[in-house]
C-alpha cells in the first residue's frame, strides 16, 4: 500500500513539476504584473506615473494591447495586463530607456517588489 502511494505521488508529482511549454514562434506573450504602491501617499503619483508608462509603452514595437488597472477598493493596488507580439519585443521594451526611467521613478513609492509574471496561451 505505501509503495503504490509513493508510485501515485511520484507520477503527480512529476505532473506538477512538469516545465511550462516554450513559446512557441508567432505565439503571443502575456504579462501580468501586480503594483503595490506604499499607501494611499504614493497612490496619485504611483498611478501618474503607471498612466504615463502605459502611454509610452503603447507605442513600442510588437506592443498588441496594454491596460492598467485598479482595485477599486484599494487605490494602492494597480495591476498592468500586457500583450506582446513575441518576447523578443517584450524584452526591447524591458530594455528601452522610457522603461527604465519609469521603474527608477517608481521604486521609492513601491510598497512592495514588482510581481511581474509572464505567460503564454496553454496549447
Amino acid at each position: 500500500m505505501t509503495r503504490l502511494l509513493l508510485a501515485a505521488f511520484a507520477v503527480l508529482w512529476a505532473g506538477l513539476s512538469a516545465p511550462v511549454p516554450a513559446q512557441v514562434p508567432g505565439q503571443q506573450l502575456y504579462v501580468v504584473t501586480h503594483v503595490d504602491l506604499a499607501g494611499a501617499a504614493a497612490a496619485p503619483e504611483g498611478t501618474r506615473l503607471l498612466r504615463q508608462f502605459v502611454m509610452e509603452s503603447r507605442k513600442d514595437p510588437g506592443a498588441v494591447r496594454i491596460e492598467l488597472l485598479v482595485e477599486p477598493t484599494r487605490l494602492n493596488h494597480l495591476t498592468l495586463v500586457e500583450v506582446w507580439q513575441t518576447r523578443a519585443n517584450f524584452d526591447a521594451h524591458l530594455a528601452a530607456p522610457h522603461t527604465k526611467v519609469f521603474r527608477d521613478k517608481l521604486q521609492p513609492l513601491l510598497g512592495s517588489p514588482f510581481d511581474e509574471r509572464l505567460h503564454v496561451i496553454l496549447p
